[in-house]
């Protein structure tokens, strides 16, 4: 057989043929006198069998190991690695599956900050309730960042903080001052008297065990540096001084 005819028999390319001679699966026929290979039943047969193998999954590096053991001794475990392999995968799919349904399920669908947790959605919606202002959704974005990064523990811990001061009495009326003073200073400098009126305005909208230890004393760290960098000079000043407060509660 010509390798365009045993390609046909077995149901693959002769690109495909020609890829496992390279990689040594599939021996290379003797050519007849006018440089044609000749292609044999055995030829087929292992032809065949790399093509099952491969349909089950299998990778070429494992197929070689298969075809390698000539009784095929090893062919079982190779069989359970894969079953093992494909039970895990089917799980994780299963896992990711449930996940998207939860947030195609949640009410008003996936926020723009999303994907979220149905807990940190639940809180955004919230937040929504309380202004539309572009302090506001920077906060949402720093929140979703935070929860992407956090333990399942921490997140978890994040979010209850965060919702029972929402709901506290005053909250909302609390936040939205606190949003509006920063909103404010998108334009002003630094030493404008607004700042410490926006910071302690912030701060008293932070439940209290909401930082973790160290932040509002390491402010020098690249992270913050970055987060900083984000808001206008003003805005980042009260925020500054807004964590100093914070940690300055917190230890006291």
């Amino acid at each position: 057989m010509r390798i365009g005819e045993l390609a046909a028999a077995v149901g693959v390319t002769t690109r495909a043929v020609r890829h496992y001679h390279h990689l040594g699966l599939l021996p290379e026929p003797e050519r007849r006198a006018n440089g044609y290979r000749d292609y044999t039943l055995r030829h087929a047969v292992v032809l065949a069998r790399i093509r099952r193998l491969t349909e089950l999954g299998l990778g070429l590096a494992e197929v070689r190991d298969v075809l390698a053991d000539e009784a095929g001794k090893d062919l079982v475990e190779v069989l359970t690695e894969l079953d093992e392999d494909l039970a895990r995968q089917e799980a994780a799919i299963r896992d990711r599956r449930a996940r998207l349904r939860a947030l195609l399920e949640t009410e008003g669908g996936p926020s723009a900050e999303g994907p979220l947790s149905p807990e940190l959605a639940a809180l955004f919606r919230e937040m929504a309730q309380v202004t539309d202002s572009p302090m506001a959704a920077k906060d949402r974005e720093m929140l979703a960042l935070i929860e992407t990064t956090a333990s399942p523990k921490e997140r978890k811990r994040f979010t209850e903080l965060l919702g029972g001061a929402l709901s506290a009495p005053g909250a909302k009326e609390r936040a939205l001052r606190a949003y509006a003073l920063l909103d404010a200073l998108a334009d002003a400098s630094v030493d404008d008297p607004r700042v410490d009126e926006a910071a302690h305005a912030l701060a008293a909208c932070l439940p209290a065990g909401l930082l973790p230890e160290g932040v509002g004393i390491d402010q020098d760290s690249s992270f913050l540096r970055a987060f900083y960098a984000d808001f206008a000079p003003a805005q980042a000043e009260a925020i500054r001084r807004t964590l100093r407060i914070a940690a300055e509660g917190e230890q006291s």
